[in-house]
């Protein structure tokens, strides 16, 4: 192995005195040059669109992979497929999962039976919405997430290793300017004083010649005295130069780079609107199987459960019929207006509400929003804020329900009524 040990101290020695001009401007000892304004503003910006791309970079991790257990775990298998040079295999999602064991239920229970049969639709579209999942997973982290990382990763990398430079080549300018002071005010002296050894400054150290020079000539006259220190002060203002340009070229490189983040604004804003696109997409994708089973589940279950999704529509303001309606049921608004039910009158010569029996599941609580009174016999009075059993029959209104309070029974109207789940 080639060990350079001339280099080695040659470094030990840079980052010597650079450690010390860093400490002498900490103390306030030592003096700072400072970058022009425009470049500070640069680095302000970069390091605001560093700390909100990271922060937006991990809550977006979370909210696609939200189990930090399984994140680390998937991160731990991207890892080593990486490693290996090999394509990262689709990931089965949670969804995915559920209507699979909702499926193998199904041919445990009976794929004939009514929980069986209802068991595999679900499940079907449980699978549905779980590869919507997944492909909404695959864009963003494509469109999304890949940006970000490369800039994080490769971008502000390489931005933070120049601006590190930057800083040595601050320092080291920093460093000549001292000595260069330091060198002058030697000069003076030594031309205002005669004694060579009185007019060196303690903290001063002279560079080899210099020293050399030193112990030769011991008394030398004034003349030569101040030509050595003229000499130190050419070699001084030539190292301070060479550290000037060394400062300006890579404060000029550091600019460059840093300026580059307003297009990093403008690749990160489009790919911003490819992340809502996606997600926009997913949502109606799910908004739509969610609407697809919920009609497959009415249309099959509709015998069992006559009235499970009306009631809902009734008390959430949404009727089939194509008037709008003219009630509300918002707690605190004023009771509906009653107007006559001419299928009620019918309803009420053909059934018979003390022959009718609750169900043996189905029946729901209710909180009674306003006051009612009973048209007739077969209807039960209201008072608001009571709580209430109701449930429904098959041929009955929609807009009614039977409702109970101990030993009472009769009809009650839904926009009377808030469920209770």
């Amino acid at each position: 192995m080639d060990f350079n040990v001339k280099k080695l101290a040659s470094d030990a020695g840079v980052f010597f005195t650079r450690a010390v001009q860093y400490t002498e401007e900490k103390l306030g000892q030592a003096e700072k040059t400072e970058l022009d304004a425009h470049l500070e503003n640069l680095i302000a910006r970069a390091d605001c669109t560093k700390n909100w791309t990271e922060k937006i970079f991990r809550q977006t991790e979370v909210l696609l992979q939200p189990n930090p257990i399984d994140q680390t775990g998937a991160r731990i298998e991207e890892f080593f497929y990486e490693k290996l040079d090999r394509k990262i295999p689709s990931r089965t999602t949670n969804a995915e999962l559920l209507g699979q064991y909702m499926q193998d239920a199904a041919k445990e229970f009976g794929a004939g039976t009514p929980y069986g049969s209802t068991l595999i639709t679900v499940g079907e579209y449980q699978r549905r919405l779980g590869g919507a999942e997944r492909e909404f997973l695959q864009t963003s982290a494509i469109n999304f997430l890949t940006p970000l990382r490369n800039f994080l990763e490769g971008d502000w990398k390489t931005i933070s290793k120049e601006r590190r430079l930057l800083e040595n080549r601050r320092l080291d300018l920093d460093v000549c300017k001292a000595r260069l002071k330091k060198a002058k005010l030697a000069e003076a002296k030594a031309a205002a004083a005669p004694d060579f050894q009185e007019t060196r400054p303690r903290n001063y150290v002279l560079s080899a010649s210099a020293s050399a020079w030193d112990s030769e000539v011991g008394d030398s006259s004034l003349s030569d005295r101040e030509k050595l220190w003229s000499e130190e002060v050419d070699k001084a203002e030539h190292e301070l130069r060479v550290a000037q340009t060394e400062f300006d070229r890579q404060a000029e490189v550091t600019r460059l780079l840093l300026e580059g983040i307003s297009s990093t604004h403008v690749n990160h804003l489009r790919c911003l609107h490819e992340f809502v696109e996606a997600q926009a997409a997913y949502y109606t994708q799910c908004h739509k199987h969610m609407q697809d089973l919920q009609k497959e589940l009415s249309s099959a279950t509709g015998d069992t459960f006559p009235n499970a999704f009306a009631v809902n529509a009734s008390t959430s303001g949404v009727s089939a019929d194509p008037s709008p309606p003219s009630t509300a049921t918002l707690p605190g608004a004023s009771p509906p207006s009653r107007s006559p039910n001419p299928s009620n009158a019918l309803e009420s010569s053909t059934l018979k509400i003390e022959e009718v029996k609750p169900p043996a599941t189905g029946t729901r609580k209710a909180k009674v929003l306003y006051d009612y009174d009973a048209a007739d016999s077969s209807e039960l009075s209201l008072l608001a804020d009571e709580l209430i059993t109701v449930y429904t029959v098959p041929g009955m209104d929609p807009d009614w329900l039977i409702g109970e309070r101990g030993n009472q029974k009769g009809k009650v109207p839904v926009t009377y009524l808030e469920l209770l789940s």
